[in-house]
């Protein structure tokens, strides 16, 4: 252990909360600093004196040797799964490769909440040793690291559901840990997500995570522990889970990929023991964090060939074809949709959906459809998920927070006003919630159909990543989550430029609600200098095949990874 506390750069500091809340917190920040390493630890002037962009410390910092960062910065899982099966890579020098890595970067950006690097060199050693003993892989995934959001239960370690009186030792894997795991996966820490995990910011009792563009800013939420890692390159590949924005906030943030599936076309088992009330009406999915197009085509079919429906019959037993699946229409119908008719997104979003326009347009002409699309009413939607997601009046929320002293975060008692009462709803009530969803996607898709769209390309956010405590407004991501459409988030070379050298365009000049001229007055207000761009598209329900077929052919002329 070392002879100075783990240093990690926070920027914004946390609620006090009771002596007990207090003790208890620290006792889990002692044991996360105690599992890394001495020789990992960043000077301390690094961490008083960061630069905003980070994102370049781990290969400059000297702590990893050039094969380190080579095998960390230029392969992705795809071409490291390759690169250990045929032995050019071994399993133990990936896994000590991003373990290091991964301690580095939550120094720089607070996105761990466990590390467990001994565990992982041991399954890597082992992974090795069968490959030479027997000439094979054990799956697809042999040896490829895969990192953990923290309410995804694995045997051993830390499991909560975002508040800290939930926080217990499992005893067993979770089913996707379990497939991946069987697929060859190597396990090694897991990531931070707030409060309730209910934030489009990622701050927690164990710390803020902060984007690595920009630290000054959000990585997004509630899998911002995934993002940031991914996006400083200490993971390659991660999980998220999403009923709100919460794959595609932080990939959207931190310039990566990640796909919300349909809800239960991937398995969730164990996820969320004991349930959520919210889904009542509004269901979670989860899906694949990564750096690029043909890792999250990968993880798909390696999760989806174990038949994961044979063990939790609330699957649906779609079979994987990705990116393999051929369009249904020539051309490719595509809608871009500009706004939701409630906030016109910032500036740096409208120049990426422009981007992506004229790339479809003029890159292969004929090979594409291009045309504005309308959500139906999407203000409305908006207003009904957002009641939706307490049907009991976030009573839950307060008897967690009561039962350790934890305070409640500004962000918490921010979406805990959307709550109708501090009452739990009758059952009338939520049945009536559940009602005026099914007749408003009715409307929707009737809507979707007469536009005659494949696919739709969105803002993720409203901006690019937000400044710390302001991540408010869910549009562009939660109505899908009402509508269960499945969406992926992809890179687009579009970064923020400096405060001040772009504006929103005078046919933008008035605002179309209060919550647009409040995001006006944060953008006014901000600085997003290098936060990337990234956009969302999106089709109908248990399309995900489609979805990934359009992917595919708008790889080439979007210049995706």
């Amino acid at each position: 252990m070392s002879s100075r506390p783990l240093p990690v750069v926070q920027r914004v500091p946390l609620p006090q909360g009771t002596p007990e809340y207090e003790a208890l917190r620290q006792k889990y920040l002692s044991e996360l600093e105690a599992s890394i390493p001495d020789e990992y630890y960043l000077p301390q002037s690094l961490i008083d004196n960061p630069p905003r962009d980070v994102t370049s410390v781990p290969r400059e910092c000297g702590i990893l040797t050039a094969e380190e960062i080579d095998i960390t910065e230029n392969y992705d899982a795809t071409a490291l799964a390759a690169a250990i099966a045929s032995k050019k890579l071994s399993a133990v020098a990936v896994a000590t490769a991003f373990t290091k890595r991964a301690a580095i970067a939550h120094q720089l950006t607070g996105c761990l909440v466990e590390y467990f690097q001994g565990e992982a060199l041991e399954r890597a050693k082992a992974l090795d040793e069968h490959l030479e003993k027997t000439g094979k892989t054990v799956g697809p995934l042999h040896g490829v690291p895969i990192s953990l959001k923290e309410h995804m239960p694995i045997k051993g370690h830390y499991t909560a559901v975002g508040f800290l009186d939930t926080r217990h030792i499992d005893d067993y894997d979770c089913q996707m840990v379990a497939i991946l795991r069987a697929a060859g996966a190597v396990f090694y820490c897991k990531t931070n997500q707030p409060q309730g995990i209910m934030h489009l910011e990622t701050v927690s009792p164990l710390g803020r995570t902060l984007n690595p563009h920009n630290i000054d800013l959000s990585a997004g939420g509630s899998t911002g522990g995934e993002a940031a890692l991914l996006a400083i390159r200490g993971s390659i590949l991660g999980i998220g889970t999403d009923i709100g924005g919460s794959i595609r906030g932080p990939a959207g943030f931190c310039g990566i990929y990640g796909y919300k599936s349909t809800s239960y076309y991937l398995p969730t088992k164990d996820f969320l023991v004991g349930g959520f009330a919210a889904e009542l009406t509004v269901l979670c999915s989860t899906g694949p964090m990564g750096h690029s197009l043909r890792d999250m085509d990968l993880f798909c079919s390696v999760v989806k060939a174990s038949n994961p429906h044979i063990e939790d019959p609330a699957l649906i037993p779609i079979p994987w074809t990705g990116t393999a699946t051929a369009p249904k229409t020539t051309p490719l119908k595509v809608g871009i949709m500009w706004n939701d008719g409630a906030i016109i997104p910032q500036p740096p979003v409208k120049r990426a959906l422009a981007w992506a326009k004229e790339q479809l347009e003029t890159k292969f002409p004929g090979k594409f459809e291009v045309k504005s699309f309308v959500p139906y009413q999407a203000a409305e939607a908006m207003v009904n998920i957002r009641k939706a997601y307490w049907p009991d009046g976030g009573n839950a929320v307060r008897a967690h927070l009561a039962a350790t002293g934890e305070p409640m975060f500004h962000l918490t008692e921010w979406i805990l006003k959307d709550a109708v009462s501090e009452e739990e709803l009758p059952v009338s009530k939520v049945l009536e919630y559940r009602v005026a969803r099914d007749v408003y996607r009715q409307k929707f898709v009737a809507d979707w159909n007469a536009q005659d769209v494949d696919v739709v390309i969105s803002p993720v956010f409203v901006g690019p990543a937000c400044e710390h405590e302001t991540a408010f407004y869910w549009n562009y991501t939660a109505l899908w989550n009402y509508l269960d459409y499945p969406g992926v988030v992809f890179p687009t070379p579009i970064k923020a430029l400096k405060k001040g050298a772009e504006d929103y365009a005078p046919e933008d000049a008035t605002p179309l609600s209060e919550q647009d001229k409040h995001t006006r007055e944060l953008w006014a207000k901000g600085d997003f200098e290098n936060a990337p761009i990234n956009l969302q598209i999106t089709t109908r329900k248990y399309h995900d095949n489609e979805l990934f077929g359009a992917l595919a052919a708008l790889q080439e002329a979007l210049a995706l990874p």
